[in-house]
Formats: C-alpha cells, structure tokens, sequence
C-alpha cells in the first residue's frame, strides 16, 4: 500500500515510514530504505555503488519477488532469502520510531532507526532528490 495510507493507519508521520524499494544496480539488485515523502536520487544511488547512472532502474514486481522473496507493498527492511546490499535515508535517523512492512501490504512493526541500520545491515546515506 501507499506511505500515506500506511501514516493514517498508524497515526504517525508519513516520514517516520519506511518504503522498502528494490532497484537494479549494475545488474544487481540493491534495497534502498526511504523515508515516506522521500523519492530517490538514482545519481547518488549510483555514486554509493561506484556505477553509472545508466546502470541503476527500478526493479519489476518479479524481480522484488526473485530477489527478497516478498512481493512489492510488504518488502520488509530485512529477511531476504539472499545477502542484498541495503542503504538507509539518513532521513529516518531523524525519529525515536520508524514504521516498515513486516511481509504483507497490511502489515507493520515498529523499531528505532538504529535497530533499522542494525538488522537489515543497511548504510546509512544521502538517497533522497
């Protein structure tokens, strides 16, 4: 579902969501974790992957599928049946609590930004435009 939808149900800040988004980077796939409003900077994804931009798109709803085992709308930050690399936005350092999906559209938990870079061993970075 929608950041937005997603805010209303919590009753939180739609910055405090995480989207779980999967791009393909030099042909690897890569998660990014955005804060809720944020959109992300393929430019500054590229710089982090020492790629081109050319090399990095959005990922297909197979390919999500393929790469994390979760279907886009329920991609947790963490507990893919593979290693992937994973960058955080530095924005969501910002709250005590940060909400992510937990495997399914309807679906959510809890958990402080430092616990988010801890488990999904992300990098924290400047990913928004």
């Amino acid at each position: 579902r929608t950041a937005q939808e997603a805010a209303a149900a919590i009753g939180c800040e739609v910055d405090q969501i995480v989207k779980s988004l999967v791009f393909i980077v030099g042909g690897h796939p890569v998660v990014t974790l955005l804060s809720g409003t944020n959109r992300l900077d393929k430019r500054k994804l590229a710089d982090l992957c020492a790629t081109s931009r050319k090399t990095v798109r959005r990922a297909d709803a197979d390919t999500v599928k393929a790469a994390t085992d979760f279907s886009i709308g329920g991609v947790p930050p963490f507990g893919y049946k593979t290693k992937l690399k994973v960058f955080v936005d530095q924005e969501l350092t910002k709250y005590d609590l940060v909400w992510a999906a937990a495997g399914t559209p309807y679906a959510v938990f809890a958990l402080s930004p430092s616990k988010l870079i801890a488990a999904s061993g992300g990098q924290p970075a400047d990913l928004k435009v």
